[in-house]
Parts: C-alpha cells; sequence; structure tokens
C-alpha cells in the first residue's frame, strides 16, 4: 500500500505525553522531564511476570521495587540512602517501556538495553544519583532483586521451590523473615511507592 502524502518522509514519533504534562523523547530522554508521579503511576499499573499471577491485582513492578528495597536494605545494613533510593529505581525505565520477560529482552536485542540505559541515565540524574551506579552497588541491587524473584516465583507465580531454587538462586532463610507477599489495588501501591521515594529524598537532603 502506497505511503500517504501526509506521512511521507515524517520521522515516527518517539516521544510520550505523560500526566503530568511532560512530553518524554524515548531517543533522547532528559532530566527536566522525568517526574516521580508519572513513574509511580506508570509503574503500580506494569504487571510483573506478564500477568500470570495469583490474586486479583496484578503484581506490578511498583510493588516489586518496594520489595527489592527491602531486600537491599536487609543486605546491606546501614546502607546510604541514595544508594536505596538507587535499589527503588532499578525498574523504574518499565514506567515507559513495559516489563518484558528475558526470553522478550533476549529476541528484541541490543536495542531494549540501549533504550533502558538512556531512560535509567535521565531517572537517575533527575534524582541526584550518578548517571551509572558503581558496579559494586549495582551488583548488590541485582541480588535483591533475585531474591525478590524467589519470592514472587514461589509466593504468587506457580513455580516449585525446587523450580525457583535452580533459577534464581536459594535464598537465606534468615533474609526472608516476614516477606509475605500481598497484592494491592494500584492506587495504594503507587502511594506507597511515591512516600518510599519522598522519605529517602528527605534523608539524602537531612
Amino acid at each position: 500500500m502506497a505511503e500517504s502524502g501526509n506521512n511521507r518522509g515524517k520521522q515516527p514519533r518517539a516521544w510520550q505525553r505523560m500526566l503530568s504534562g511532560r512530553r518524554l523523547d524515548l531517543l533522547d530522554p532528559t532530566p527536566m522531564d522525568i517526574e516521580i508521579e508519572d513513574i509511580a503511576h506508570g509503574l503500580a499499573f506494569v504487571a510483573r511476570w506478564n500477568g500470570q499471577t495469583l490474586g486479583d491485582w496484578p503484581y506490578s513492578v511498583a510493588e516489586h521495587s518496594v520489595l527489592v528495597t527491602e531486600i537491599f536494605a536487609r543486605q546491606n545494613p546501614g546502607i546510604a540512602a541514595r544508594w536505596r533510593l538507587a535499589a527503588l529505581l532499578h525498574d523504574a525505565p518499565e514506567y515507559v517501556i513495559g516489563d518484558m520477560i528475558s526470553p522478550v529482552k533476549a529476541a528484541i536485542g541490543p536495542d531494549y538495553g540501549e533504550l533502558d540505559l538512556r531512560l535509567t541515565a535521565a531517572i537517575h540524574i533527575r534524582f541526584g544519583l550518578p548517571a551509572t551506579l558503581p558496579a559494586p552497588i549495582k551488583t548488590a541491587i541485582k541480588a535483591a532483586d533475585k531474591v525478590s524473584a524467589w519470592l514472587e516465583a514461589v509466593q504468587i507465580a506457580g513455580f516449585t521451590i525446587t523450580e525457583a531454587n535452580r533459577l534464581f538462586g536459594k535464598p537465606q532463610d534468615a533474609l526472608l523473615a516476614g516477606l509475605t507477599l500481598h497484592l494491592r489495588p494500584p492506587v495504594e501501591v503507587r502511594a506507597d511507592f511515591t512516600a518510599r521515594h519522598m522519605a529517602l529524598l528527605a534523608e539524602m537532603d537531612s
């Protein structure tokens, strides 16, 4: 089918209008176009595990991010607030690009990773973090992320403990104490995510 005269020569739109009114350019995101309200709202509506979880509410990336922050703090007692904030924001680009399971990311190839890195850098700078995290911090957040994945797998995603141990590694029992997943409406998760973000920023400034 021939291209219409109105569209010929036009570049595809690569920006998204956010509820805050910001216009985020996905190819060249800038910190000034990042707002925590947009991130919290978007992540509260993005489902982990492609939505294949038990319960009447999806298990959102916002809920996952709060859990990872708690696990990260347990694994690293006394860690600075700025790094706990980095843990809270570790999946923040997904408010724009969604949560893709690993096989889909592999199929898309390096383009997904490059887009994620650009968005991550803009988000970090917006909230006073380095564009690229120090390697030890990034590794520590990844370790907390794996523990979270184990918990989610066995509690709400239908995996056996044996399967989860093989895929994500077996966490220490002491680390899991009291960590039971409770699915909540997006409005509650959004408020919790935003409150934790504000508290961590206040702690950084104190």
